[in-house]
């Protein structure tokens, strides 16, 4: 059996030296997977050892403890693990994402410890964002208390955000998969963006950009209902894609994101054809589930279930697309993108919010191929990361 050198997160740096934050008042934005490495919550480590007041806390989409599901409103709620209130920064409607000037009312520092995944959909760093906007405009010191990416650090992959497509889901001037933590981002973010924020980040201790997390001796806390593994996390950039139309992504299975289907599908067809495409680092079995909520709630469904054979070879933002070319050209009158709003938008299309244009939607629609989209992505990804030159926290040791 190997061993591994075990990660010291942000929280960890913090707790062995409060005197970061000294004896000022401060606030925290976290939730069930912000937990010290004897899987004590951040927030009632940091009370035993920060002599100054905490003042509230603040939680993401999911909550504080991660109980509600996708796009289900977050209300404002007090801890009882703390006696604090606990104000929700995924309500009802848009203007809920962002903390007001009265939440940050008696805050002398912000605290953020959440356990990004490195996608750009994944909506705690748009919530991150919204909370830099927030403390620059109160003049409150922000600290990242960071965590490692979970899929490392190296490998980017899909397109911008082209002007018109800015939404909860595309706040990031990022790639899909953009490889870096959430300290990485907000030093980004306060070059770009805020640049009157006074920020700090509490690097990782013994992280570098080539460990994914199963090689930080960190123990795995789903940091969202659905993603339940580090397998998840590989395949989620693409396979989130799927939220944007009426197939079921899997949600209210044990699978979720790994099985995708509907009752009308024939899976063994769907897996020939994606077999066929030869897609590097995973593969396919035609499967049969049931969601017991989400799409499709009780209906018996059928698809297919993916599995990652090479994590490193595995392109998900590619595979996501494949996979809706793929259901799509099996029944087009059957295929349907999601109708519903998303993330609280309702004018644009959700597949668009997540890519950023609407370029692989209409591709899918005219039967158009995949490649030239896929090939288009490369100069952009380049430039992105010729922009991160000086900026980014962790190095790549070999």
């Amino acid at each position: 059996m190997f061993s591994v050198t075990r990660v010291r997160t942000g929280l960890e740096v913090l707790l062995q030296d409060p005197g970061h934050i000294g004896d000022r008042k401060w606030a925290m934005l976290a939730n069930q997977a912000s937990v010290t490495a004897e899987l004590e919550p951040a927030r009632t480590a940091l009370r035993g050892v920060l002599p100054g007041s905490p003042i509230r806390l603040f939680a993401p989409e999911h909550g504080l403890d991660g109980v509600e599901q996708d796009m289900e409103t977050v209300t404002d709620r007090t801890d009882p693990h703390t006696g604090l209130q606990v104000r929700s920064l995924y309500g009802a409607d848009a203007a809920t994402l962002m903390p007001t000037d009265e939440d940050l009312d008696g805050v002398e520092v912000m605290l953020v410890d959440l356990p990004d995944i490195g996608c750009r959909y994944y909506t705690f760093a748009a919530t991150l964002d919204a909370m830099m906007a927030a403390c620059e405009r109160s003049a409150i010191e922000l600290f990242v208390l960071d965590r490692p990416n979970p899929m490392g650090g190296l490998d980017r992959e899909g397109p911008p955000v082209e002007p018109g497509f800015d939404s909860f889901v595309s706040r990031l001037p990022t790639p899909v998969r953009h490889g870096l933590t959430l300290g990485d981002l907000a030093v980004v973010l306060q070059r770009d963006r805020y640049p009157d924020l006074e920020l700090s980040v509490l690097m990782c201790e013994g992280w570098q950009r080539k460990n994914w997390w199963d090689d930080t001796g960190l123990p795995w806390i789903p940091p969202s209902p659905n993603m339940p593994t580090l397998e998840t996390v590989a395949i989620y950039p693409g396979l989130c894609l799927v939220e944007a139309t009426t197939l079921s992504e899997g949600r209210g299975t044990t699978r979720p994101f790994h099985l995708v289907g509907a009752p009308w599908i024939d899976g063994r067809d769907l897996v020939r054809r994606l077999r066929a495409r030869s897609l590097p680092g995973v593969g396919f079995r035609a499967a049969v589930f049931r969601p017991m909520f989400g799409k499709h709630c009780g209906a018996v469904c059928e698809g297919l279930e993916i599995h990652v054979t090479d994590r490193n070879e595995l392109r998900p933002v590619a595979l996501g697309l494949e996979i809706l070319k793929a259901f799509h050209d099996l029944d087009p009158r059957a295929f349907a993108w999601r109708a519903e709003p998303y993330e609280f938008v309702s004018h644009i299309p959700a597949l668009d919010l997540l890519m950023g244009s609407p370029a692989v939607r209409l591709a899918i629609d005219s039967g158009e191929p995949l490649e030239p989209i896929v090939e288009s992505w490369r100069p952009y990804v380049s430039s992105f990361e010729a922009s991160l030159e000086g900026v980014v926290l962790y190095h790549h040791d070999g």
